[in-house]
């Protein structure tokens, strides 16, 4: 297989949330994420390694956390598919989670090879930890022999209201010459009519060839209104500013590690169905800040400084950690998040 550009956002198809509430969740995750990567024509050696590491995590999850749940999905970049893998918990964190994921070490007593498993298995993982807060942690398996390098400056990350298994808010990004265009869609209600809204403005926000968010969410606005409709807010990131778009209740932010933040104006609307007039603004993005678009599934009352080191952090750990925190679960939720800069 060739090479797939550096920094192109995955194209995301979500398989599910495993609650690990007891000590069968690492089967389930196992076979959840096992039956991807074969779906994938991963080799049976590799599917089963990404069945070890969905199942260590779990474990893992089931042994030191609370409130944990792994999320398990399919990353297309190119022709190539890959399962990705977060796990989340609002345990006792760790004080130093490099050493916690090498072989040998263990806090319950064990023989403490799952994370160094993880990080042996899979092509890419990573991990961020506040004591007292709790742990995210990522892996990304690709097949044997497959070419793909590095990671895209963008990721997001959905989760259904409780009860459902689809999820009504969704993320897409997409690069446009040296630009990066991320959208979060809020599908109106829960369950299978609101991802079918999310779905539709995903796939028209793919289609076009628009880079502008204003004229971006105009069009979507005029291609999904066969739909139930949805909230939608598009960023699009170069150099040194951010340009946004939306109608309904999406917020973007512009949040940098000193504690500043400055929201992005979204207008009053349904995309599909209601709209008085899209607006596109621009702000200046400062070198280490962070784009945040989240749906409102997620409490507006995050800090980045309560999580000291958290935006130098992969952009999908960034998204997995606010999610946990401010998500709620009377609601679907979604965050994305990107740098400020875009590599070359």
């Amino acid at each position: 297989m060739g090479p797939v550009t550096a920094a192109a956002p995955p194209a995301v198809e979500e398989l599910g949330w495993v609650a690990v509430d007891d000590s069968g969740a690492a089967g389930i995750a196992r076979r959840l994420a096992g039956d991807g990567a074969r779906r994938l024509g991963f080799t049976e050696q590799r599917a089963g390694e990404v069945a070890i590491v969905a199942a260590e995590l779990a474990s893992n999850l089931h042994r030191h956390a609370d409130a944990g749940a792994l999320s398990v999905r399919i990353l297309r970049r190119g022709e190539i598919g890959g399962i990705e893998l977060v796990a989340v918990d609002s345990g006792p964190g760790m004080a130093d989670l490099p050493f916690s994921a090498v072989d040998g070490h263990s806090t319950a007593g064990t023989l403490g090879i799952g994370l160094g498993a993880v990080r042996r298995l899979s092509d890419s993982s990573g991990g961020f930890s506040v004591p007292g807060r709790g742990t995210v942690l990522a892996a990304r398996l690709w097949p044997a022999g497959a070419v793909v390098a590095g990671e895209p400056p963008v990721a997001g990350l959905s989760r259904p209201i409780t009860g459902e298994k689809v999820c009504g808010d969704r993320y897409a990004a997409r690069l446009h010459g040296g630009a990066l265009l991320v959208l979060v869609a809020d599908g109106l209600g829960h369950g299978a009519l609101a991802g079918a809204a999310a779905a539709a403005v995903v796939d028209a926000f793919h289609a076009t060839a628009l880079d502008a968010p204003g004229a971006i969410v105009e069009h979507l606005h005029r291609a999904v209104s066969h739909t139930r409709g949805a909230a939608a807010s598009v960023a699009r990131i170069e150099g040194g500013t951010v340009r946004f778009a939306g109608l309904g209740n999406v917020a973007g932010s512009i949040a940098s590690p000193g504690g500043e933040r400055r929201g992005m104006v979204a207008m009053p609307g349904i995309v599909g169905h209601q709209s008085r007039g899209v607006r596109e603004f621009a702000y200046d993005l400062p070198p280490e800040a962070v784009v945040v678009l989240h749906s409102d599934g997620v409490s507006d009352r995050w800090r980045l400084p309560d999580y000291p080191g958290l935006s130098r952090q992969d952009p999908l750990l960034v998204a997995a950690t606010l999610l946990r925190d401010a998500g709620v679960r009377r609601d679907d939720a979604c965050v994305a998040v990107a740098r400020a800069s875009v590599p070359g």
